[in-house]
């Protein structure tokens, strides 16, 4: 009975987390090129009460064993890198991708951060940067004179001047082995890490890359109803280990009654 006490406690506690990991994905339900997270668990130790096969005779041998379980544990909260919808907003600076890659872009330390966000804007210098003022990389600096921005499905960006049109450089997108081993930063940022591997950078629509929609922004994939379908299993799940807990305590209760 003590043990169904703390095993009962390892599910509330795993089921606090996943609460957590589903508000974040509904909180963020209209962030753009966000990703939904999930939590992964894993069942914890085991303890070997009788072991299965072990001899009982010259002959005979136990057909199976007795485990007993001590509940489970968070292993991880990996993002699920599904396509998001795309929503036409009718900015020349607004940029989906279609299927895999991230626009790489360049944080004031020098180093590089990756992100499925293109809403992209022009600062002081028309230089492409994020709304938090992140220029893009591959720097694509837009002249002063410029009427319009045109930016091909292969990520050619040309602009149109009045002596005719310029060409102001390429796109490029990076890809990764593994994409859940990228690092959230928050700001719709992510980091490389070992877990991820080193990016793969090419231009949109090569070696697997995916390619560009203008005026397009991909929205978050999170599902609502999913989201709230999980979350009355995750509060079921609860409900059933917080009971668990009060039976343990009910039967503690009676046995430490029973001198009375």
């Amino acid at each position: 009975m003590i043990r169904a006490l703390w095993t009962a406690g390892t599910g509330m506690a795993a089921q606090q987390t996943n609460l957590d990991v589903i508000s974040n994905n509904l909180a963020n339900v209209n962030t753009t090129g966000f990703k939904k997270g999930r939590a992964d668990f894993a069942d914890l130790m085991y303890q070997n009460m009788r072991q299965a096969g072990a001899s009982t005779g010259a002959d005979s041998q136990l057909p199976s064993g007795i485990q007993m379980g001590h509940g489970t544990r968070l292993v991880s909260t990996q993002k699920i890198y599904t396509q998001g919808s795309l929503q036409s907003t009718g900015n020349e600076l607004d940029i989906a991708i279609q299927n895999d890659g991230f626009f790489q872009v360049t944080l004031p330390d020098g180093t590089l951060a990756y992100t499925r966000n293109g809403s992209f804007e022009k600062d002081s210098q028309g230089r492409v940067v994020t709304s938090e003022g992140y220029p893009l990389d591959p720097a694509i600096t837009i002249p002063d004179n410029a009427t319009a921005i045109t930016i091909s499905s292969e990520g050619i960006v040309t602009a149109t001047i009045p002596s005719g049109t310029q060409e102001l450089g390429q796109i490029t997108l990076a890809r990764f082995i593994n994409d859940a081993g990228l690092e959230s930063l928050g700001g719709n940022l992510l980091k490389e890490t070992v877990a991820s591997g080193a990016p793969i950078v090419t231009n949109p629509g090569e070696e697997g890359a995916g390619t560009l929609v203008q005026q397009y922004v991909e929205m978050s994939n999170v599902q609502v109803v999913e989201e709230m379908v999980n979350m009355i299993v995750a509060q079921r799940a609860y409900e059933i280990n917080s009971k668990a807990i009060t039976t343990a305590d009910s039967m503690l209760e009676t046995a430490a009654g029973l001198k009375r």
